[in-house]
């Protein structure tokens, strides 16, 4: 059997031992630390994926990608336009229909009142019938927000009042105050839903 080893002699006559396997795992270990640093090499040249870069899109191909975009939120918004529309017609109608509903015991009450005006000639229980008719209304409404405007001796306030007339007086304490009253206002809810029309003294 070849021993793998071979001795060497330098010119001192001094003998060494060469393992030929040592040296050729160093050659081979050059090799593969070459190989390696080609491969980190490649690797950092190709995409995450694996794939190759994607290659540059042509204006023609952007301008298609950008006009699909458009389409779509186009149509997004015209979606959401018509769903806001539709739930704010249902609200003011569910809104509608509350008032209406707490109208009903006072339209009864309208009814048989007139059946007991047809059929009685007693006027002082026609009258009493009548306002607790007009109390249950306004209660009805004031339950829903609605106030009557303050207007009989209050300083003219155009946010509130409109003026339809001027008296003179003589009396200081009534000038540019509202003397009387020739249609009521109301607000809903701190909205003014109708001005209260009046007659201002001068």
């Amino acid at each position: 059997m070849r021993s793998s080893h071979n001795e060497y002699k330098d010119p001192e006559n001094q003998q060494f031992d060469i393992d030929e396997g040592a040296v050729a795992a160093e050659d081979c270990t050059g090799d593969d630390a070459a190989a390696t640093d080609n491969l980190s090499e490649a690797a950092d040249n190709a995409s995450p994926d694996g794939a190759s870069a994607p290659a540059e899109l042509t204006p023609e191909e952007e301008a298609a990608i950008w006009r699909d975009k458009f389409v779509r939120l186009s149509a997004e918004f015209d979606n959401y336009r018509k769903r806001t529309t539709r739930e704010k017609l249902d609200l003011i109608a569910a809104g509608g229909e509350d008032v209406v509903r707490s109208m009903l015991d006072v339209l009864d009450d309208m009814d048989r009142a007139l059946e007991a005006i047809a059929r009685t000639d007693d006027l002082a229980a026609v009258k009493q019938g009548i306002v607790l008719i007009d109390t249950k209304l306004r209660g009805a409404l004031k339950s829903r927000g609605l106030a009557e405007i303050e207007a009989v001796g209050q300083q003219l306030d155009t946010d509130l009042h409109e003026a339809v007339a001027r008296i003179a007086t003589d009396e200081a304490e009534q000038k540019g105050k509202i003397i009387d009253v020739v249609q009521k206002g109301y607000k809903l809810k701190e909205k003014i839903i109708r001005y209260a029309k009046v007659v201002v003294g001068q």
